[in-house]
């Protein structure tokens, strides 16, 4: 081994030992590094045990989840009332369903179902004032169907006047009773009213005689047909700046009947003559008459009444000149120097009926504002008449739009008043029932409009034939057929176009007797005091009061 070599060999011995002390030098001083942030050693402690508490083994046996619990409840009944209404229900929507295609005892049995599940139920039930007023409704839009048919409407008069049922009221004289007093006058202290109320006499007499079974009856059927215009009237009172209160002017008038009529020609819910309607922008035609138009007779009768308020300063005054006319109570005031209505009413200077008028509408007025005390809390209201609105560009019957809404000629009626016809006439707007309004128009778009005061249309519906539809409404298949160029084989669903006028059908539908029968013995007298049973009949009737509005 040479010199260099072996002096190679020695310094690499050399080093290794060199590198490894200093790694473990390097090793310990990081360590000592890492040591010195740790907390010291904790000092012994002398462990003990506790026995654990016994737990009895049955503690949670009895117990079921919360979440199995919810599981398998069992859902709530819903009330024995609701349930039969729904039931109900479900027999009528069947029965409709039959009566569209024609099959009458099917229908009737249906009909029938629905009502006498209605009829059956206990005296004693909850919420029985609910349950009769859904089984007056339901008789009498199955009556509706007896009489025309799913949209005939071949004998279906062209108006129907009805007669106030607080005709005679006006006329009568009743006794006070002494008790009532103190009553009233405390009523009228709580009461918040913007007409400013009485407890005379005569205001006490109206109150007594209200409060008997008859009189009750008869305010009770009045605020049960209030709910349909309700809010349409308080609206409008608010927006021309009369009192609220006045909203009773029309119970009086006409007990919210919008085709009420008198013997001097006074018409609709708020009785306007003529003349005053044409003042305030109630149109008379041979085919319309707006004084039964809701909505336009109230709007008009509340700017009269404001008109009045203006003329006089006094809200009775004001009412008194809306019945008997302003002239009437001018020539009173003139007469004996007082601007007083009830220095004029003592004095014997106003018709009687005026005289009872202004009393009557504050005994109302006193009673509804303090419903607890007059057993008059939570009545069954009717529901608001709802409607979509449809312009009517050429004379259109309204059996073609109960055909378009598959509702009876009646129905479509009674949503429009003011039409004096079964022709609406063009430029008119006419009220349909709610959510038909887009079937409207599509069905006054597949008839020419020279044809709408004529011709029929017909949902084709599962199995009919076009010689069954043809037979039905008494017209040659082939005439349908030409009207109806693109459809060769109508299918279910399909509307056709029917070139004919309004076939008769027999109103003998098997349902009608038996559930007018049943129903009339059943019903409630409160519920429609207006009329002798729940359903009308063609019979006109008038109403005998004399008014000047």
């Amino acid at each position: 081994m040479t010199g260099s070599r072996r002096s190679s060999v020695l310094l690499s011995a050399l080093v290794v030992p060199l590198v490894l002390l200093l790694a473990s030098c390097v090793s310990s001083k990081s360590q000592a590094f890492k040591l010195s942030f740790l907390p010291s050693t904790p000092a012994p402690v002398e462990s003990t045990f506790e026995e654990p508490p016994t737990i009895a083994s049955s503690l949670y046996s009895n117990e079921t989840p919360n979440l199995i619990q919810r599981a398998l409840a069992t859902p709530p009944r819903p009330p024995e009332a609701d349930s039969r209404i729904f039931k109900a229900e479900g027999y009528f929507e069947a029965g409709r369903k039959l009566y569209q295609q024609d099959d009458l005892e099917g229908a009737r049995r249906e009909f029938d179902a629905a009502i006498d599940t209605l009829l059956s139920a206990p005296e004693n039930i909850p919420d029985r004032q609910r349950l009769e007023r859904r089984l007056d409704q339901m008789a009498e839009t199955i009556y509706r169907y007896d009489l025309e048919g799913l949209g005939s409407g071949a004998t279906q008069p062209e108006v129907v006047y009805d007669k106030t049922p607080l005709d005679e009221i006006l006329q009568l004289t009743f006794p006070t009773d002494p008790n009532l007093r103190p009553k009233v006058k405390e009523e009228i202290a709580a009461t918040v009213s913007q007409l400013p109320l009485e407890a005379n006499d005569a205001v006490l007499s109206y109150i007594h005689y209200f409060s008997t079974d008859r009189g009750h009856k008869t305010l009770v059927g009045g605020l049960r047909r209030a709910g349909r215009y309700r809010s349409l009237i308080q609206r409008i009172l608010d927006e021309e700046g009369v009192p609220q209160e006045l909203i009773f002017l029309a119970q009086a008038e006409s007990g919210f009947l919008p085709r009420a009529r008198s013997y001097k020609a006074a018409v609709g819910m708020w009785q306007f003559v003529q003349f005053r309607g044409r003042e305030y922008g109630l149109n008379q035609t041979p085919t319309s008459d707006d004084r039964m138009d809701p909505e336009k007779a109230t709007r008009a009768a509340a700017r009269h009444l404001h008109d009045l308020y203006a003329t006089f300063g006094d809200w009775y005054l004001a009412m008194a000149a809306y019945n008997c006319g302003p002239y009437c109570v001018e020539h009173a005031v003139q007469h004996t120097g007082y601007a007083d209505f009830w220095e004029l009413s003592r004095l014997n200077v106003l018709p009687k009926q005026t005289a009872n008028y202004v009393p009557l509408i504050l005994a109302m007025t006193i009673m509804a504002k303090n419903p607890k005390d007059y057993d008059l809390e939570g009545l069954d209201l009717d529901e608001p008449v709802r409607y979509d609105s449809v312009d009517i560009d050429a004379p259109t019957h309204l059996a073609l739009i109960a055909d378009a809404t598959e509702r009876p000629v009646s129905e479509i009626q009674d949503l429009n008043p003011a039409i004096l016809k079964l022709v609406a006439p063009a430029g008119y707007q006419l009220r349909v029932p709610p959510g038909t309004a887009a079937a409207v128009r599509t069905t006054l778009e597949t008839i020419p409009a020279s044809h709408r005061a004529s011709w029929r249309v017909h949902r084709v519906l599962d199995g009919e034939t076009l010689d069954a539809i043809a037979h039905r409404y008494a017209t040659p298949a082939s005439s349908i057929s030409a009207v109806n160029k693109k459809m060769r084989v109508p299918e279910a669903g399909d509307l056709l176009v029917i070139p004919a006028s309004y076939p008769q059908r027999a109103s003998s539908h098997p349902s009608s007797t038996a559930a007018r029968q049943r129903k009339v013995s059943h019903r409630t007298v409160a519920s429609r005091p207006s009329t002798a049973s729940p359903y009308k009949t063609a019979a006109l009737t008038t109403k005998h009061r004399p008014t000047a509005n």
